[in-house]
């Protein structure tokens, strides 16, 4: 870049809007803090809602892989999931 003002400005605007960015991206988080902190408050198990987002993130094959192989080894240890 050296002193292509062009070039300078260029990497100007990507700094800012990734600093912009940034600060929204702890807003959000804060967001989701204060989500799970009520949750929590009525009595839920933020852990579990944790797992429940990321399983329903998964592609529907690979959540029933998923279960599959954790059914699959709870059985082998002796383990009665449900």
């Amino acid at each position: 870049i050296g002193h292509n003002s062009a070039g300078a400005e260029q990497l100007r605007l990507f700094i800012e809007r990734g600093e912009r960015l940034e600060e929204e991206k702890k807003g959000i988080a804060e967001d989701v803090k204060d989500v799970f902190s009520e949750a929590k408050g009525l009595g839920f198990d933020t852990k579990i809602m944790r797992e429940i987002i990321r399983l329903r993130k998964l592609k529907p094959d690979d959540l029933r892989e998923r279960n599959a192989l954790i059914q699959t080894y709870a059985e082998a240890l002796g383990l009665d999931l449900l």
